[in-house]
C-alpha cells in the first residue's frame, strides 16, 4: 500500500538497531521527484482551465452551446469523484512510479485528442474530441493530485514533509493561475486556438517524458524516518474501513473537504459575483490573481513555520477560523459598490489564509490516519472535496437570482455589456425564460446568456437573448433568420 514495510526488508526488525546507528537516510533525488510530480499538476491543471478564459471564442469557433462548454471544466469534478477511489488503490497497489508515469500518460494522451479538431478536416462533432480529452485529463488528476502526499510521506525527512506537501500541492494552484493568463493572452481571435491547443500539448509531453526517466524507483532503498519505515501494507477496504471509523481524521476530511469546494465555487463564480454591482471582468481577474498568489505565499509560510514546530492541529484551527471570516467579509462586501481596494484585500486574505491550510491540512490527514497508506488517506480528502464541490455548486446556481433592470451591473454578454432594455424587448418578441449558466474556474469569463439560433447553434456575439450587441448590429425580429455556420480550424 503506502510504502509497506516489505518494500525495505529490512524495515521490521532493524528499525531500533537504524535508529541506534542513525541509518535513516532522505536521498538528494528526492527534489527531483518532487519537481517531476509538481509539473505535471502544474500541467494538469492547466489543462483543466485552458477553455474556461477564452470560453466564447472557443464556443464561436467549434459551434458548441454554453453547456458544452462548462462540461469541458465540470467534467473534472465529476470524474473525479467515481474514479477518485480507483486511483487511491493503484497508487497504494502499483507504487507510486507507476501510477505517477500513468497519469503523466493519461495527462499527455488527453491533451492530445482533444487538438484533433483542429489536426483532421473531416471532424463532424468536436465536443467529442474536446470532452473526451478533458475527460483523459480528468483521470490523470485523480492520480497526480494524490502523489505529493505519498511522495512527502515515503522520501522526505519529518522536518521536510510540510514543505514538500506545500510545493506539490502549490503547483496544482500556480498551474490555475498560468491557464487563465496564458490562455487570453494567446487567444485574440479565433484563428489562434490551434495556437493555443498545440502550446498546452508541449508541457504535457514534458512531463510525460520526465516521468519516465526520472522516477526511478517508489521507495527509496533505505527509509528517511522512523514513520516511513513503519508503514504497513493494508488491503485497500481494510484502509478504507479503517479511514471511516477514525473520527479525528473524518473531521479533517470533511472540514477540509468543505474548503476544496469553496475554493471551487469562488474561482467559478468570482466574475459573475462582482459584475453584477459595477465591478470590471479585469478587476474580477485581479482578484482572482491576488487570490492564488497571496495563497502561494502563504502556504510557504506556514509549510515552513509547521515543519519547524510541528503545531499542525493549532495551525489548521487558526486557518480555517480565519478563513471563515473572510468568506463571510467577500459575501458582504461584494454587495458594496465602489469598494475595489477592500474587495482585493479581502481576496488576497482569503488566499493567504485559506491556501495556506491546504498542505498542512494533506499532511495531518496522512499523520492522523496512521497505518492506512498516504494515499487512501490524501485521496479520501480530495474526493469528499469533490463531492462537496458539486453540491455547493448546486446550491449556489439554485439561489441565484437575476434582477430584471441592474443599474450598475458591468455583466457581459459575447463582447459588449448587456443591454437590458434590448431584454425587455426580447421578452415581448419571443418570451422564453432562459437559465443562468455558471462557468467553472474561471477569473475573468463572463456568464452568456446566447439564445440557440440557426440549425440549433449558437451565433454568439451577433444576436442573442441580451439585446444588440457593441459591434452596431441593431435588433431584428426576424433573429431565426440568421444562417448558421461551420466550424473551421484552419488558421489561413
Amino acid at each position: 500500500m503506502a510504502g509497506p514495510a516489505g518494500d525495505w526488508p529490512e524495515a521490521g526488525a532493524a528499525t531500533s538497531v537504524r535508529s541506534a546507528l542513525g541509518g535513516y537516510r532522505a536521498y538528494a533525488r528526492r527534489w527531483v521527484f518532487l519537481l517531476v510530480i509538481s509539473l505535471l499538476s502544474c500541467s494538469n491543471a492547466t489543462l483543466w482551465l485552458s477553455f474556461a478564459p477564452v470560453a466564447d471564442t472557443i464556443a464561436r469557433h467549434f459551434l458548441l452551446s454554453t453547456e458544452q462548454i462548462n462540461w469541458l471544466s465540470l467534467v473534472y469534478l465529476v470524474v473525479s469523484i467515481p474514479f477518485g477511489m480507483v486511483a487511491i488503490w493503484v497508487l497504494d497497489s502499483v507504487g507510486l512510479r507507476r501510477a505517477t508515469t500513468l497519469g503523466a500518460f493519461l495527462n499527455f494522451w488527453g491533451s492530445m485528442i482533444r487538438s484533433m479538431p483542429c489536426m483532421a478536416v473531416d471532424i463532424q462533432d468536436p465536443f467529442v474530441f474536446l470532452l473526451g480529452g478533458q475527460t483523459f485529463c480528468a483521470l490523470a488528476q485523480t492520480l497526480v493530485i494524490f502523489s505529493p502526499a505519498k511522495l512527502a510521506a515515503l522520501w522526505f525527512p519529518e522536518h521536510q514533509r510540510a514543505t514538500a506537501n506545500m510545493i506539490g500541492t502549490m503547483s496544482n494552484a500556480l498551474g490555475i493561475l498560468v491557464a487563465n493568463l496564458l490562455s487570453p493572452a494567446l487567444v485574440k481571435t479565433e484563428e489562434d486556438i490551434p495556437l493555443m491547443l498545440g502550446t498546452y500539448i508541449l508541457p504535457a509531453g514534458l512531463t510525460f517524458l520526465l516521468a519516465i526517466a526520472c522516477l526511478w524507483e517508489s521507495v527509496p532503498p533505505t527509509p528517511p524516518s522512523v514513520g516511513a519505515a513503519q508503514s504497513t501494507s493494508l488491503s485497500f477496504l481494510a484502509g478504507l474501513k479503517l479511514l471511516t471509523r477514525n473520527k479525528a481524521y473524518m473531521v479533517l476530511a470533511v472540514c477540509f473537504g468543505g474548503g476544496i469546494g469553496i475554493f471551487s465555487n469562488f474561482s467559478a463564480l468570482l466574475e459573475q459575483v462582482l459584475c453584477v454591482n459595477g465591478y470590471s471582468s479585469e478587476f474580477a481577474g485581479l482578484c482572482g490573481a491576488l487570490f492564488i498568489v497571496f495563497g502561494v505565499l502563504g502556504a510557504v509560510a506556514l509549510g515552513l513555520y509547521v515543519d519547524r514546530t510541528k503545531h499542525f492541529t493549532e495551525a489548521i484551527k487558526i486557518g480555517l477560523c480565519l478563513t471563515s471570516l473572510a468568506c463571510v467579509a467577500f459575501a458582504v462586501v461584494s454587495q458594496l459598490q465602489g469598494q475595489t481596494i477592500v474587495l482585493a484585500a479581502i481576496c488576497s486574505l482569503l488566499g493567504f489564509f485559506g491556501f495556506s491550510v491546504a498542505p498542512v491540512a494533506m499532511e495531518l490527514a496522512v499523520e492522523c490516519s496512521f497505518p492506512v497508506g498516504e494515499g487512501a488517506a490524501a485521496g479520501l480528502v480530495f474526493v469528499l472535496g469533490q463531492a462537496e464541490g458539486v453540491l455547493i455548486m448546486v446550491l449556489l446556481t439554485s439561489l441565484t437570482v437575476r434582477h430584471a433592470e441592474p443599474s450598475v451591473s458591468t455583466c457581459q454578454d459575447g463582447q459588449g455589456p448587456l443591454d437590458w432594455k434590448g431584454e425587455a424587448q426580447a421578452r415581448r418578441l419571443t418570451p422564453p425564460s432562459p437559465g443562468v449558466s455558471l462557468p467553472l474556474a474561471s477569473f475573468s469569463w463572463q456568464p452568456p446568456l446566447s439564445w440557440r439560433v440557426g440549425a440549433g447553434r449558437p451565433l454568439r456575439g451577433e444576436v442573442g437573448w441580451g439585446g444588440p450587441r457593441a459591434a452596431g448590429r441593431t435588433w431584428s425580429a426576424a433573429w431565426w433568420e440568421q444562417p448558421s455556420r461551420e466550424p473551421t480550424c484552419d488558421p489561413t
